[in-house]
């Protein structure tokens, strides 16, 4: 048995990396990084890190003295009150999520499989067209439409139908979260199914199945991860929306963003306890994004 051929040591010296060589390789990605690295410190880390030490401090309000470290205002987030809130909050999340997928899915599977190709982009510039003006204004938008005297009951009027009063309701902040997210959901479902095969429906069919069964044993599993990948990102996006609870949902719809801004800038100005529904905010969008990452890879090999 013959041993193996060794390499020179001229060779391996040559082909083994210098310590200037690999100081390039470690500083060429960190001066690249080094722009935003900073901006996420001193924006977002620092930031984040102040509020988690306010949180630990109870009762503190603008002017006082820090005293000792606690977990008062954590505690008090279990109060009824609050637990409320946070329901109320999680359950506009949940339902906003459904019925963006509930309505997006039709749409997204129209525009990705039926329309024509021609017209594809052009319909999803379309649809993506509320995105281009401010949040603020669609809201006030869905104001003049849902108030007693706007134009959803003057139709309804018109019908023969009686005039509802919608706004300031919960149903009111559903239909705004759902029409200001719906179409984040839409562009992730249509890039989910323009890569449907199509030829594993046909394989379906040709078997027998129904269009219940191809949808739900065909179309669905191939694109789960785009359902979970815009369901995660409704939910995300909702979760801490501020404006269309406050503007539509009145006094009678508190979530968990109106109560941190109340405790911040509003009458009650308790900047420990709102530090402390902070944390938990970020806490929950902290664990739906790692599950976005988590789940929304497109690659159905790790579904398996």
């Amino acid at each position: 048995m013959t041993a193996p051929p060794t390499v020179p040591r001229e060779i391996a010296l040559a082909a083994k990396p210098s310590l200037g060589q690999r100081l390039g390789q470690l500083i060429e990605p960190l001066t690249l990084l080094l722009p935003s690295g900073v901006w996420l410190v001193l924006f977002l880390v620092i930031p984040t890190l102040l509020i988690a030490e306010i949180s630990l401090v109870p009762g503190l309000r603008p002017g006082d003295v820090p005293g000792a470290y606690g977990l008062g205002n954590y505690l008090q987030i279990f109060q009824p009150v609050y637990l409320r809130v946070l329901f109320r909050s999680l359950n506009f999340a949940l339902g906003t999520t459904g019925l963006c997928l509930i309505v997006g899915f039709p749409v997204a599977y129209w525009i990705a499989l039926m329309a024509p190709k021609r017209w594809r982009t052009l319909l999803l510039v379309v649809f993506i067209l509320p995105l281009w003006t401010s949040s603020l204004l669609r809201a006030y938008a869905w104001i003049t439409i849902l108030r007693s005297s706007g134009l959803l009951n003057v139709v309804l009027q018109a019908v023969g139908i009686p005039g509802q009063n919608i706004l300031n309701s919960p149903a009111a902040v559903y239909v705004g979260m759902t029409y200001s997210f719906l179409p984040y959901m839409v562009l992730i479902l249509y890039s989910s199914l323009e890569k449907l095969d199509i030829r594993l429906l046909e394989a379906a069919a040709d078997l027998g199945a129904n269009p219940a069964q191809r949808f739900w044993q065909v179309t669905v599993p191939q694109t789960l991860p785009g359902i979970a990948a815009g369901g995660l990102l409704v939910f995300i996006t909702s979760l801490g929306d501020f404006v269309v609870p406050t503007l539509l949902g009145g006094a009678s719809s508190m979530t968990i963003a109106r109560l941190i801004y109340n405790q911040f800038l509003g009458p009650t100005r308790n900047w420990g306890f709102g530090s402390s529904m902070s944390m938990l905010l970020i806490l929950a969008v902290s664990l739906a994004i790692a599950l976005l990452i988590r789940y929304g890879d497109r690659n159905p090999e790790n579904y398996s």
